[in-house]
């Protein structure tokens, strides 16, 4: 049986984990096998303050590259990565992957955004197909929304972001690490 911890206190918020904190995380899971997250960003917002959040989101992640966004059918992660994209001055039309897998966009600086949608998708080799894995690994930054269908794409420098509707136009984002 494993256990999971999630250390969401303001105290004990870490973006940059050095290596030490790793190892030791690490070591934690596997004399007790318990799975220990630590969350760096907790919050409930409403949706006409999704563009505050998505710029606070922003700077939490502070460089990462991979985004795993985890939630149930109409969690709003979609409209998250559009805020995301819009945060990021993405000069394309910013529109859902659904159907295509993936959508690359451009921001106005010029860099490459990968938002991708694997919902559609069986397995991993599906995705690998897809061009998902390319992607992953392209060194732009990539908001995969159900990463669940293609787990062992995901290092563990990903990011995992857990969204949920908690009422009327009010949601519950978590980053864990």
């Amino acid at each position: 049986m494993c256990h999971h911890f999630y250390f969401c206190r303001p105290e004990l918020i870490i973006v940059g984990l050095t290596a030490f904190s790793k190892i030791i995380l690490h070591l934690a899971h596997l004399f007790t096998n318990y799975e220990i997250y630590l969350c760096i960003m907790d919050v409930n917002f409403s949706l006409p303050d999704i563009g505050i959040v998505a710029k606070q989101f922003l700077r939490e992640i502070s460089g990462r590259k991979v985004i795993a966004f985890h939630g149930e059918m109409g969690a709003g992660k979609t409209t998250f990565i559009h805020a995301v994209c819009e945060a990021l001055e993405v000069a394309d039309t910013i529109s859902s992957p659904t159907f295509s897998i993936i959508n690359e966009y451009t921001t106005t600086d010029g860099s490459t955004i990968y938002h991708m949608d694997l919902y559609r998708l069986r397995d991993t080799a599906e995705a690998i197909g897809a061009g998902v894995e390319d992607c992953l690994y392209s060194g732009n930054l990539c908001l995969v929304e159900w990463p669940d269908k293609a787990p062992s794409l995901f290092d563990e420098n990903t990011i995992h972001c857990y969204l949920k509707s908690t009422g009327n136009n009010e949601r519950k984002l978590q980053i864990k690490l």
